[in-house]
């Protein structure tokens, strides 16, 4: 009897490694395939703009990780267009393998210039954002069109939305920081789009860029060699959506546009993931 129930354990034992085994060999097919595909896609490097952070890309981010893309969203000093470009060329060197570079509003521009002469930024992506040619700046394309919230008056030194804050450096020399008005970054930024209080929340935690940055120009535009894709914001309030059309036309990038505000990576995360995909998986 002993005997008898001894075989029917080992028998037991035999066929449950035999599916222990099973088991492991497709965890760790599976496993393969995902690190596999994972290899396979492109880092995704997100760069935000003016009055935000990278917090602002977190919609986008979710979404992206969650279809197994590797993700990274650093900060932009917002101190001037050749330092800006000059720190993201250098933090890309840092990244493994093909990039999908994408820029936001001012961070359009900082992308233009950072991919130049890069071979590894296979495509580069604009939301709602600056892609200047050689010599232009950001504030000079925002007033070329009508459209902007920024200002209600052409004249003014500074644009009537935004709240100058001198600053000194260490070293003695000036800038001038601008900060959107409180009262003026959920028109500006946002379109109205999102409640009072949420949009008072980024309003108080917004960055602000140098007057320096949005006047600096251009020096080497990316988009006259890398492919590149664009979503517009036709409800756009920072930067005119004719702009956005120009800019997107002459750099022939792949257009899509929505009914969407400035933040539009705030707004609508589901339709800035796909533009970003379809520049990821673009052959």
């Amino acid at each position: 009897m002993f005997q008898h129930r001894s075989g029917r354990l080992a028998a037991i034992a035999t066929t449950a490694l035999a599916l222990a085994a099973g088991v492991s060999t497709t965890t760790a097919f599976a496993t393969q395939n995902h690190h596999a595909d994972a290899a396979a896609k492109p880092t995704v490097v997100l760069v935000h703009g003016a009055w935000a952070d990278s917090s602002s890309w977190n919609g986008v981010v979710r979404r992206l990780q969650g279809d197994g893309y590797r993700v990274t969203a650093p900060a932009t000093p917002l101190r001037g267009l050749s330092s800006d470009a000059s720190y993201l060329s250098d933090y890309l060197k840092t990244v493994k393998g093909p990039i999908v570079l994408v820029g936001h509003s001012y961070g359009g521009a900082v992308i233009t210039d950072a991919a130049a002469g890069n071979p590894r930024v296979k495509a580069l992506v604009y939301i709602a954002a600056f892609a200047p040619d050689k010599g232009e700046s950001a504030a000079g394309l925002a007033a070329e069109y009508p459209g902007s919230h920024l200002s209600d008056d052409p004249h003014a030194p500074v644009p009537t939305a935004l709240n100058p804050v001198p600053f000194t450096q260490p070293d003695g020399s000036t800038g001038v920081d601008l900060y959107i008005k409180p009262d003026k970054y959920r028109d500006v930024f946002l379109s109205n789009r999102l409640g009072a209080a949420k949009a008072a929340e980024l309003a108080a935690t917004q960055r602000p860029v140098t007057a320096q940055a949005l006047g600096e120009p251009s020096t080497a535009p990316a988009w006259k060699t890398i492919p590149s894709w664009y979503l517009v914001a036709g409800e756009d309030h920072a930067i005119p959506p004719a702009a956005q059309r120009a800019m997107a036309a002459r750099a022939h990038a792949h257009t899509v546009e929505v009914a969407g505000p400035h933040d539009v990576a705030v707004t609508d995360p589901h339709a800035v993931t796909r533009v970003v995909e379809r520049a990821a998986t673009a052959r």
